[in-house]
């Protein structure tokens, strides 16, 4: 009976051992790197480490369906509550501002939405290589969507990399940092090696 209940403490013990490393590997963040089609497709966003902080997930406008407004001019960011943006175009803007990491290994925070300047809570993450879940928040109501990979270029689509010639433009706090030397501290691309990105 002694020899019994040792198997089977020593199988509880490994099976919890194993439990636990399970949960340990889950729960490290695999950054999403890449160019998504949103659901609808509407846009494509593309999703990097922020300039300013690697460890947080930025994202951006590359393209759109409609980039022109009624009066056949590149849509700008009118209803942004920041006045100061609201003159900049809806090409090239961030959307998902620095989301950080959590227990759970995803990325939340907040998305920007600039058909109505609102700002939402949004968890995004990706389980496999080709999906981007992500999912909104307004109060208690929540929905997901399933963004898709996509490695094409579709016509207009911005290429250059965030905050260069022909790239998409980080919000000032997710912008990388200028050192005393004036030089900018190193940005991280979609396209740099990193251990920990989901490709």
């Amino acid at each position: 009976m002694t020899t019994i209940l040792a198997r089977f403490t020593t199988a509880a013990l490994v099976l919890a051992g194993a439990l636990a490393s399970a949960r340990c590997y889950a729960a490290s963040p695999v950054v999403p790197v890449g160019t998504w089609l949103t659901e609808d497709s509407r846009a494509r966003v593309r999703t990097e480490p922020c300039a300013s902080d690697p460890a947080r997930l930025c994202g951006f406008v590359v393209w759109g369906s409609q980039p022109l407004d009624e009066n056949g001019k590149p849509k700008i960011d009118r209803y942004n509550p920041d006045s100061a943006k609201q003159a900049r175009p809806q090409l090239g803007h961030q959307m998902l501002l620095g989301l950080k990491p959590n227990s759970e290994g995803h990325f939340e925070g907040k998305i920007y939405n600039a058909d109505n300047g609102k700002s939402y809570d949004v968890t995004v993450w990706s389980e496999k290589p080709s999906v981007l879940t992500v999912k909104g928040c307004m109060l208690v109501f929540c929905a997901s969507q399933a963004w898709k990979r996509v490695t094409d270029l579709a016509p207009g689509e911005l290429q250059g990399p965030t905050d260069a010639a022909g790239g998409p433009r980080s919000d000032q706090e997710w912008a990388a940092k200028v050192t005393h030397g004036g030089a900018s501290s190193k940005k991280l691309s979609p396209g740099d090696s990193s251990p920990q990105r989901a490709r």
